[in-house]
């Protein structure tokens, strides 16, 4: 071991030479190493170090006036009717109250990945102080609260994630037809969200082709150093020929090996919207 750390010092692959720092409200940059220099593949592996910056990561990557809440349902088997007609009433129930600033952007069933799971992705309009708001308001609503006490006998357990959305990723934009979804969710080492930032910033314009890019999400509240990467395809086979078709693209391969080595965990699920659910 100690060999092989003498020879990673001797290449210069710690020093990082390649990143640049940007102090502006915008994403730091990082730029690919050199060809011609002495970094490897093994160099690939290593997490790249991030210079110290004076505005949370955060700020530099999402704006913060637009908070999602990402809602994850473990169903029991045998309630997924009684379930979704529970979650179809909620829904109407809060977008007939416009002074929520709340609306329902996305409802999806799991259909392979994680079964007898739906997600629901709510938006609130106006920071944290619209979500306190929303909460204030249907703890007192009873109409609300019997919908929830009712819907928590459908459910073997639940998770919930406040989360930003990317500043480099297109706006969110409901969908029309038949699609289905795939939520590609990474548990990031700590302290790597810009690195992963910088190089999604570029690695996007790679995905484009078939506007696949449904929405990019960085958790804040709940499981930490969280990043939700939401797909949007006609089909399975659609999914597997715009993605191979990436792969023909110069650059995305880089994309790939840069941000390989900060993920920790990750896992792929392919959704159903319901039929309430805002995008088809």
């Amino acid at each position: 071991m100690a060999a092989v750390l003498t020879m990673i010092r001797a290449s210069g692959a710690l020093k990082s030479p390649c990143l640049k720092h940007v102090t502006s409200r915008s994403l730091s940059t990082t730029t690919p190493c050199n060809k011609d220099s002495n970094e490897g593949w093994f160099s690939k592996l290593l997490v790249r170090r991030i210079e110290p910056t004076k505005e949370p990561h955060s700020r530099m990557l999402a704006d913060k006036e637009e908070i999602y809440e990402l809602q994850t349902h473990n169903i029991r088997p045998d309630s997924t009717d009684k379930y979704l007609k529970n979650c179809k009433e909620n829904a109407a129930l809060i977008t007939s109250r416009p002074e929520l600033n709340c609306e329902l952007v996305a409802s999806w069933t799991v259909s392979v990945g994680d079964m007898d799971q739906a997600l629901h992705l709510w938006r609130y309009t106006g920071g944290f102080n619209s979500v306190d708001k929303t909460k204030l308001i249907l703890g007192k609503d009873e109409s609300f609260l019997k919908l929830q006490k009712e819907r928590g006998s459908y459910l073997r357990s639940r998770h919930l994630q406040f989360l930003l959305a990317f500043n480099f990723w297109p706006t969110i934009e409901s969908r029309k037809g038949n699609n289905i979804y795939e939520i590609r969710s990474y548990s990031l080492k700590p302290g790597t969200m810009i690195e992963w930032g910088n190089n999604w910033a570029r690695g996007l314009k790679f995905r484009r082709n078939n506007n696949e890019a449904f929405a990019g999400f960085m958790s804040q509240v709940g499981r930490l150093n969280n990043v939700h990467h939401i797909w949007c395809y006609e089909s399975l086979y659609q999914r597997k020929e715009t993605r191979e078709s990436a792969w023909r693209n110069p650059g995305w391969d880089e994309c790939v090996a840069y941000t390989v080595p900060l993920i920790r965990e990750m896992h792929s699920r392919i959704l159903v919207p319901t039929e309430f659910s805002p995008t088809q």
